[in-house]
């Protein structure tokens, strides 16, 4: 047997491609601490995300791969690890220092579960490792401290220039919300600059420290808050959130013309109440429709991230404040929004590695 060296790893490893970044692990510079014991050889893998969909696939080709090129090879260990990447717009590091992607949840109209959405993508992701925060942008209609379980009033944190608010915390995630700040029965009698002024707020005056990703729950349309948004940080990309039926789908188009006009990648599509599985008979009903967000996803060229099943346990997670994510990991509800999340990270991944954030040019018509 030839002496085990690294450059015999390193070449066998080059065989080992990242699924979503089509590049091998040697390319990518995703190899760590290679150590070689006698026969033994241990090594890091350092991903783009906590939350890489196909981290397993990775992992077991590493280990075929050594084995392979090495057949004398003793016992092989791959420990998988990750390190988000920042989007590569700096600006944004001026007005969240310490964030280092910023996803919008959007739909074009309500009444589509963007929030359950939202709050359980977050609670997803941390749970795959990575660390998020959460901005319950919808003022008129803050839905975040219910869906959470927080009770709470935010603290304030108080360095040597100015004094910040402390996000409150649950499942893993940071959050900020205008309902943690009002009585709970107490509407918002707001002007659109106001709203806007307390999301501008909810990002500068806000101790969020480092984080992954930052996700902001925006209210349904088109309106002040979400250009707002859009026109204060450099948004990483958008998540649109719709049902199959049709009104939906046409509502979903103006939000994604609105991102598209400002230059705001689209990280895919997410088709929620997609259908709902009778749990006496089994049998699976189409309630809204049927292929509505795959054929939105096929006639823009946008990802379809996956499609959430209608289920009692969400709407419960929601009202109780325990997110489906958290209370029941297993379900297949559960299992449809983490893999969501995962596809997700993937997509942030593949535009900050593309060089420059890709520019989506859709033709999309003119809607009544």
């Amino acid at each position: 047997m030839s002496t085990i060296s690294n450059d015999l790893i390193l070449n066998a490893l080059r065989n080992v491609y990242d699924p979503d970044l089509h590049k091998d692990l040697v390319t990518l510079n995703m190899l760590k601490d290679i150590k070689i014991e006698g026969k033994n050889i241990s090594l890091v893998v350092e991903l783009t995300t906590p939350a890489c969909p196909l981290k397993d696939k990775i992992q077991q080709d590493c280990v075929d791969e050594i084995k392979k090129a090495i057949p004398g090879a003793g016992q092989i260990s791959v420990t998988m690890s990750s390190k988000v990447q920042p989007s590569l717009d700096q600006r944004m590091n001026a007005i969240l220092p310490g964030v280092k992607n910023t996803i919008a949840v959007a739909s074009g109209k309500g009444g589509v579960g963007k929030s359950t959405v939202a709050v359980n993508l977050a609670v997803a992701l941390a749970q795959d490792g990575a660390k998020v925060g959460l901005i319950d942008a919808d003022i008129y209609g803050p839905s975040i401290p219910l869906m959470l379980g927080i009770n709470d009033k935010p603290r304030i944190f108080q360095d040597t220039a100015t004094a910040k608010m402390i996000p409150l915390e649950n499942f893993g995630i940071k959050v900020m919300s205008i309902g943690f700040l009002i009585e709970e029965d107490a509407p918002v009698i707001w002007r659109g600059p106001m709203a806007s002024g307390a999301i501008k707020q909810f990002m500068s005056d806000v101790h969020w420290e480092e984080l992954d990703y930052l996700i902001f729950d925006l209210p349904p349309g088109t309106g002040d808050i979400q250009l707002t948004l859009v026109q204060t940080i450099p948004l990483t990309g958008a998540v649109l959130v719709t049902t199959p039926q049709d009104v939906s789908i046409i509502d979903v188009k103006k939000a994604l013309r609105m991102f598209q006009r400002v230059n705001v990648p689209i990280l895919g599509i997410v088709e929620n109440m997609s259908y709902f599985i009778a749990p006496d008979t089994g049998k699976r009903y189409d309630i809204f429709g049927t292929g509505g967000g795959v054929k939105l996803a096929e006639d823009l060229s946008i990802p379809l991230l996956g499609a959430i099943p209608i289920h009692q346990n969400i709407r419960e997670g929601g009202d109780h404040g325990k997110p489906i994510v958290f209370d029941k990991p297993d379900s297949e509800q559960s299992l449809k929004i983490k893999g969501i999340g995962r596809n997700m990270a993937a997509e942030i991944s593949k535009n900050i590695f593309s060089s420059s954030l890709p520019k989506i040019e859709i033709s999309l018509g003119d809607e009544n």
